[in-house]
């Protein structure tokens, strides 16, 4: 058995509970809302909920994967509630969200994979609050045929899809997806419509090495991508993943200078990145640059 590696400096972060952290607690409790920020144990929570803002995890909270880096429990989901897109565009118009990221479980056992779902929060979104920019984080939509269109159709401002690590630990660490299905979905998206900005993500620390990911970086480019997120894997309980290295800070933004020279409108790389982690200042900043490269 390996020894375990202890946590270095960069990744203890001070917990804050402000009154606005307390405020989201209490809404999300009202809203019977599901929170990716609490069911996969985000390291972020407290300095996010402060700031008022929550990344909403709609379609239950139980996953029909198993994937061995993910906190969210694993079984047979209940029944998709009706209430929660308005209850979720509620949320979002007392919190005043310039920005929203919404995610869901995997739901293998819908039609859809929960694509409508997902569809109809925008809408509700949209007519509560119209100027909050909104960004999916979705599953992806495996032998679902091209259920994502009905999503793509909602005209969401991101479209995000982690392909989460490189090809050769899926069936580790994602064995019930396929990384090239996750490829051709960002893709797909892309093509399906160009205004889209699309985003995924991937975790280090698992035992990649950095050869595989700058392939998966071209793979990504390859696909369209705008924005890429790089973050450190962080082990939630025993019985996942173990970390298998601990990037420096250092090697985080040599990340970041290689995804930029290839091309990526928008990168994210740090200790504690995560896909939602500061999205709404990221999207501002992607903006401006989609819109000072048009006018060039």
């Amino acid at each position: 058995m390996s020894e375990k590696l202890k946590k270095p400096e960069w990744l203890k972060k001070r917990v804050s509970l402000t009154e606005d952290y307390h405020y989201t607690t209490s809404l999300v409790k009202e809203l019977r809302l599901n929170t990716v920020c609490e069911e996969a144990a985000c390291p972020n929570i407290s300095e996010c909920w402060s700031k008022k803002h929550m990344t909403a995890m709609i379609l239950g909270d139980t996953c029909t994967r198993a994937c061995s880096f993910c906190n969210v429990k694993t079984g047979v989901p209940g029944a998709v509630n009706p209430h929660e897109p308005m209850n979720l565009a509620i949320a979002i118009q007392k919190l005043k969200l310039k920005h929203v990221v919404i995610t869901s479980v995997d739901r293998d056992d819908l039609a859809d994979g929960g694509a409508s779902q997902f569809a109809e929060c925008i809408k509700n979104i949209r007519l509560l609050s119209p100027d909050t920019t909104i960004e999916v984080l979705t599953p992806d939509f495996l032998r679902k045929g091209d259920a994502f269109e009905i999503i793509v159709n909602a005209k969401p401002d991101v479209f995000n899809h982690n392909i989460e690590t490189v090809p050769r630990l899926y069936r580790e660490i994602r064995p019930g997806a396929r990384y090239f299905n996750s490829l051709d979905l960002l893709n797909k998206v892309k093509n399906g419509n160009s205004q889209i900005f699309t985003k995924s993500g991937i975790m280090v620390g698992l035992g990649e090495d950095d050869e595989e990911i700058l392939q998966v970086m071209d793979d990504l480019r390859s696909a369209k991508v705008d924005f890429l997120t790089i973050g450190q894997y962080l082990q939630p309980t025993p019985k996942h993943a173990e970390v298998k290295r601990y990037v420096t800070p250092e090697n985080f933004e040599k990340y970041k200078t290689i995804a930029e020279n290839k091309g990526f409108l928008m990168v994210a790389s740090g200790p504690l990145v995560r896909s939602s982690y500061h999205a709404d200042e990221d999207f501002a900043i992607m903006k401006k640059r989609r819109e000072a490269v048009a006018a060039a």
